[in-house]
């Protein structure tokens, strides 16, 4: 199984992380060290707040370029919330803001009223079922998961990737298409948080560890 390493970086709910990844079998390490990332199995980025905030703390650690070789090594890279943002080109919350570059798209504000125009909160906070895209979940993180599971959301922004083949999962929100997950070979992006979504986060966990 290996050494999951939980980049430590200042940024996203590391130990939380680390307790659903540890129930399901895994070894966790949390670092913010460039080596132990380099010599990871799997790696994790979370994430929490605002993405310019988040990926000033990855560069301010020399972060970046470690985890985009990591990427590139193809071994299994999970982003969380911010931490799936950040695997887009760049992102428009408060300004404009790299991204990881690894799937092609933006990041932007959700919506502020649903379909019908009627007004709804942002940020979008709450359980929602999963959409499947036109990827079949079988073998990937949703192996097992079904589009009536709903996951656990809190965000005001969200991705919007240029190819529809990296959409591995979609969420509604009264009427729009929210990205729920993203994926480009080995690296796979979430923007709920599997770790607060009970057994069915429990469940993507395990399939993540078994990649």
């Amino acid at each position: 199984m290996g050494k999951t390493v939980i980049v430590d970086y200042g940024s996203g709910n590391v130990f939380s992380v680390a307790t659903a990844l540890n129930k399901v079998g895994a070894q966790t390490v949390l670092s913010a060290d460039p080596a132990t990332i380099a010599r990871a199995d799997r790696l994790v980025l979370p994430g929490v707040g605002a993405f310019g905030a988040a990926w000033g703390l990855l560069a301010a650690k020399n972060l970046i370029e470690p985890i985009i070789d990591f990427i590139a090594s193809g071994r299994p890279f999970l982003g969380i919330c911010v931490g799936m943002q950040m695997m887009m080109q760049r992102s428009e919350e408060f300004g404009s803001h790299p991204g990881l570059g690894i799937i092609d798209g933006v990041v932007r504000k959700i919506a502020d009223s649903g379909g019908d125009g009627t007004p709804h909160t942002v940020p979008r906070v709450g359980w929602y079922p999963l959409v499947k895209n036109r990827h079949a979940w079988n073998g990937t993180l949703f192996d097992g998961i079904s589009e009536d599971d709903a996951v656990y959301f809190v965000h005001s922004f969200a991705a919007n990737p240029v190819e529809a083949d990296n959409i591995l999962a979609d969420s509604d929100y009264n009427g729009h298409t929210i990205t729920a997950a993203i994926i480009r070979d080995n690296a796979v992006g979430v923007q709920f948080h599997p770790e607060k979504s009970g057994p069915i986060g429990l469940r993507i966990m395990e399939n993540f560890v078994r990649l």
